[in-house]
Formats: C-alpha cells, sequence, structure tokens
C-alpha cells in the first residue's frame, strides 16, 4: 500500500482552520510569514497539509 497523499488545501480552507481573517493571512504570505505555499499552474494556491502543520508547530515552539 502506498504512502497517502498529503492534503493540498485552499486559502479559505486554511483561514477557516486558523480562524484569522483572510486580510492577515495575504499579509502574512506578503511578508514571508505564513506557511509556505504552491501556486499551481491555474493560478490558484493551496497549502499542503503537512506544511500547515509544521508552521503551526514552529510558532508553538517559539512561544
Amino acid at each position: 500500500m502506498g504512502k497517502p497523499r498529503d492534503e493540498l488545501l485552499t486559502i479559505p480552507q486554511v483561514i477557516e482552520e486558523i480562524g484569522v481573517p483572510r486580510a492577515t493571512f495575504y499579509r502574512w504570505r506578503s511578508c514571508r510569514k505564513g506557511p509556505k505555499s504552491i501556486k499551481l499552474p491555474s493560478g490558484a494556491v493551496r497549502i499542503r497539509r503537512s506544511e500547515l502543520e509544521r508552521w503551526l508547530t514552529s510558532l508553538e515552539e517559539a512561544a
């Protein structure tokens, strides 16, 4: 059995999960303070579930 695929989250899914306004998330992106994202050929942006969890963990350890 293969390794499960890492879920690709949309920005609305991420902001709902972490509970921040859309503008805050985009500000973090522009400052490179948010989770790393993937820009698809269509122009859509996705964030890997594993990257979101890694980013959240890094914030927890920094606090």
